[in-house]
């Protein structure tokens, strides 16, 4: 009888069986997972130069815009600061890796396809930009605990800097135009918020022509009357800092904006509507109707809005502006430098 485990008499050798199923999953290849970090490093003074040697001048301004407004998806920031989307995430992806900013991608809905890749500012990103200014953190206003990501306004967010980044772009490629304001909804807030409290504030100039405005971004989920009672809102604020500055409203589809249009026609305020659109100039372009406006007649361009109120006076003297674009903190201060007086 022969001793091999097959009972043969040949020259094999006896396979050997692992002891356990624990010896046998050790033979199995291993894969290497990276654990996901809890919170973002700590960031010390060595650390800080370091980063700051490998920012450069549109770093900064991104991180900038990032921190004024939140969150701004990979398509806004190149529209606003690359030329291709390989570029933006290149960069961006870079910064990542510095923990200058963080990202995340929201759920998108069955059918709907990936949501684009949404960035934020990382607290490497505020210590860097808080020292630039010679502030604190918490001068800056940095809170790394805002859950931006699950925030139920997010898609309300990214629509209002949707908009602004499509003028931004406007303004990149347009020799005359440009983007001179741009104050996020907390801005406003900070600024106006015991009186009226738009989703966004704007100066918009192109060809010689300058409109500032307060943009209402209205996404169809809000009953339209509730919508049209916010005029009572920007009636205080405009009695309150004795400037007269238009209202617009961008609908998500050509219906809302004709039932819209019928609660806003009593207004003395100087309000125009338009319906998203990315084609052509998109915002800047011809797609605003003011209220009230004649049977048949054409839209109009963003910086020539202001002709359809010819017996306003809106805002200020556009001859008053000193500022350079991205540094309108005075600018605009002086645009509404009566508004503590008036309180």
């Amino acid at each position: 009888m022969s001793d091999k485990p097959c009972g043969c008499s040949c020259t094999c050798q006896p396979t050997k069986q692992p002891a356990t199923r624990t010896a046998a999953a050790r033979k199995l290849p291993r894969f290497t997972i990276q654990p996901i970090p809890a919170a973002q490093p700590r960031l010390d003074h060595t650390a800080l130069m370091m980063l700051a040697a490998r920012l450069t001048e549109r770093d900064y301004q991104v991180l900038d815009h990032l921190h004024r407004h939140r969150v701004l998806t990979t398509h806004q920031l190149q529209r606003m600061f690359f030329t291709i989307a390989q570029a933006t995430r290149a960069r961006m992806t870079i910064l990542f890796q510095l923990n200058a900013v963080t990202r995340f991608r929201p759920w998108a809905g069955y059918g709907a396809g990936s949501a684009p890749i949404h960035w934020a500012l990382g607290k490497a990103g505020a210590a860097a930009l808080a020292a630039r200014q010679g502030i604190t953190l918490k001068e800056l206003g940095y809170n790394p605990d805002i859950p931006v990501a699950v925030s139920s306004r997010l898609n309300h967010q990214v629509g209002v800097n949707d908009f602004f980044s499509h003028l931004h772009s406007h303004a990149r490629h347009t020799p005359q135009a440009t983007l001179k304001a741009w104050w996020s909804e907390r801005q406003c807030a900070t600024k106006w918020s015991d009186l009226a409290r738009p989703d966004a504030y704007g100066c918009w100039h192109e060809n010689g022509r300058q409109i500032d405005f307060f943009l209402e971004h209205d996404t169809g989920t809000e009953p339209l009357k509730r919508v049209a009672d916010k005029l009572h809102d920007y009636r205080n604020l405009t009695d309150a800092t004795h400037h007269t500055t238009p209202l617009l409203f961008w609908l998500p589809n050509p219906t809302r904006e004709t039932n819209l249009r019928k609660l806003l026609t009593g207004s003395d305020l100087p309000i125009a509507t338009a319906v998203h659109t990315t084609h052509g100039d998109g915002p800047a372009g011809p797609v605003w109707l003011p209220i009230p406006a004649e049977a048949g007649q054409a839209r109009m361009r963003l910086a020539d809005l202001d002709n359809g109120w010819p017996h306003l006076a809106l805002g200020r003297n556009p001859q008053q502006h000193t500022a350079a674009d991205d540094n309108y903190d005075e600018f605009l201060d002086s645009i509404f430098q009566e508004d503590n007086k008036s309180r």
